[in-house]
């Protein structure tokens, strides 16, 4: 810390958002003329759930909500459309019973489309998480508790017609695992457009290639066969990616090129992993953050000699159960603990 005389210039290095309920899904917007907002899901048993943006404003350092609109079930993920440029109308994908996609305005939110592959029941079958593509953000995957991953087709409609409505269609839907699958993400490698991963219950993480769905490959089996519950790819080497069991205190690194023996093993919690996520900007660093409080921050270039230790730790005022890293401003991480949203300098 410096002088006295300078710390009243120095910017905070943890900015807090209280929300009037319990908060679930997160996420960063990734337009570069909305620097700090983002997206907060309501958990509520009930069917009345919300969904709110929030930005900082930066001078008062004080978070306010822009918006908040009714969502039925909890969102399982949240994510706005991956678009640095803000060349496309500014949209919002929600997953829950259905995928829904908002057209978010400063003071109105609309509906876009709400897109549903199970036309002939009256049963939609839970979203567990969804994808965009950031290649083609024409391109949203989804994974589901019937075992399926369904991978859409978007018309988001550029910018300049802003008239257009959004709508979606079914691209391809395959079943992806033996059982419920909780997570799809697609990976950076090839195009960045074809190759996507998933992770369920049948405790594997298994492959795909949208030019030839006939067949997938299994990179990685849970030896227990625990349920994998979360994926994350390597945002700058797409050969690595990471996931975590269900009630696991570790995450574990996986390198495609290595398929089933993990490269690295971070097991510094003491509690159950809810979270990770991939630095943006360095292919060497992850956060992992769960119910031991903690969010640690670790690197990982020494593999595959064994991590030890994180080179940060954070440690939160509850479990937390949500981080995102923030693509255009990648010294800040945001968490979810209870109704508080934090996001941290790092």
């Amino acid at each position: 810390m410096s002088s006295g005389n300078h710390v009243q210039t120095k910017r905070k290095e943890i900015y807090r958002y209280e929300a009037p309920w319990m908060v679930y899904a997160m996420n960063w917007s990734v337009r570069p003329d909305k620097r700090f907002r983002l997206a907060l899901g309501s958990f509520v048993e009930e069917y009345n759930n919300k969904v709110q943006i929030v930005s900082l404003n930066e001078e008062t350092s004080e978070f306010n909500s822009r918006s908040t609109f009714d969502h039925p079930y909890p969102t399982t993920k949240l994510m706005w459309i991956p678009d640095t440029k803000g060349s496309y109308p500014d949209l919002l994908a929600t997953s829950g019973d259905y995928l829904r996609v908002w057209q978010i305005n400063d003071h109105a939110t609309r509906l876009e489309c709400l897109l549903n592959n199970n036309k002939n029941s009256d049963f939609c079958a839970p979203l567990t998480s969804f994808d965009w593509n950031e290649i083609d953000p024409n391109l949203i995957g989804t994974s589901s508790i019937d075992t399926t991953c369904t991978i859409w087709g978007l018309e988001t409609g550029q910018a300049i017609s802003r008239t257009n409505p959004v709508s979606g269609h079914v691209r391809t839907q395959l079943i992806a695992h033996d059982k419920e699958v909780y997570d799809i993400a697609f990976s950076r490698s090839g195009s960045g457009r074809d190759m996507f991963a998933s992770v369920g219950a049948d405790g594997s993480v298994r492959m795909f290639d949208l030019r030839h769905l006939e067949h997938s490959t299994i990179i990685y089996e849970d030896p227990q066969h625990h349920s994998l519950l979360r994926l994350a790819w390597n945002k700058q080497d797409p050969n690595y990616l990471s996931t975590f069991a269900m009630d696991s205190m570790e995450v574990v690194i996986l390198d495609i090129r290595l398929p089933c023996t993990p490269v690295a093993r971070l097991n510094n919690h003491r509690s159950g992993v809810n979270g990770m996520a991939w630095a943006p900007h360095s292919a060497c660093h992850i956060c992992t953050a769960g119910d031991d409080k903690q969010a640690l921050i670790w690197d990982i270039q020494q593999m595959p000699k064994a991590i030890e230790d994180p080179i940060l730790a954070y440690s939160a005022d509850g479990e937390i159960n949500q981080v995102q890293w923030s693509t255009t401003q990648p010294d800040w991480i945001a968490i979810c603990f209870n109704n508080f949203l934090e996001i941290l300098r790092v």
